[in-house]
């Protein structure tokens, strides 16, 4: 069995991101530091687990990086939730077909599991195998509907500090009050707090 670890960036305020959907406001101030603990981290799992806007997005760019997390992401393989089926695959193809030059690993982004029944199943098929841990990611949407479903077995939120006063935030589904276990803490030297919580 292997966990499932929803990984997030969000506002002093609790928002995942802007009123207009862009995530990219929450990029956190340029840290070393963080950016180094973040790229050693992210090879810690076993699966990477988007939704797939995110998807999309990252099957872009990803393939054709550079940067310290480009080996990570490429050769880690991946699960899409989508509900096209495997068309999203050829979405990735095309994306690649468009590149002059690739990273190692490149082909995973074509090669993806694609989860389009039910979340929950989904989810529990995945987690039923062995392996580290998954690391989920996505929009605000995908966020919200793992945890109206109850499939996040930890939350990793990196605080940025800034304050949007109004965006997406992922917890409006939770219908009773949940407590959480704070695990681990992590600061940052430009500010950007990592805590990683458990259901309790």
């Amino acid at each position: 069995m292997r966990e499932l670890i929803l990984k997030m960036f969000v506002s002093l305020d609790g928002f995942v991101g802007s009123a207009d959907g862009n995530p990219g406001v929450l990029q956190p101030p340029p840290d070393p530091v963080a950016k180094a603990w973040n790229a050693e981290r992210v090879s810690e799992t076993s699966l990477h687990v988007v939704g797939s806007n995110t998807f999309r997005m990252w099957a872009g760019y990803w393939p054709s990086a550079t940067d310290a997390f480009a080996a990570p992401m490429n050769r880690i393989p991946k699960a899409v939730f989508s509900k096209r089926g495997a068309a999203i695959l050829d979405e990735a193809r095309a994306a690649l077909s468009k590149l002059e030059t690739v990273q190692p690993g490149a082909e995973s982004w074509s090669q993806a599991y694609v989860a389009s029944g039910d979340l929950v199943d989904e989810v529990a098929k995945l987690k039923a195998q062995d392996g580290k841990p998954m690391f989920a990611y996505g929009g605000a949407s995908f966020a919200r509907s793992l945890i109206a479903h109850n499939l996040v077995d930890q939350f990793e939120l990196a605080t940025v500090p800034i304050v949007l006063g109004q965006g997406l935030p992922i917890f409006t589904e939770v219908i009773q009050p949940r407590r959480f276990t704070l695990i681990s803490s992590k600061a940052f030297p430009a500010g950007t707090i990592v805590n990683c919580y458990r259901p309790s």
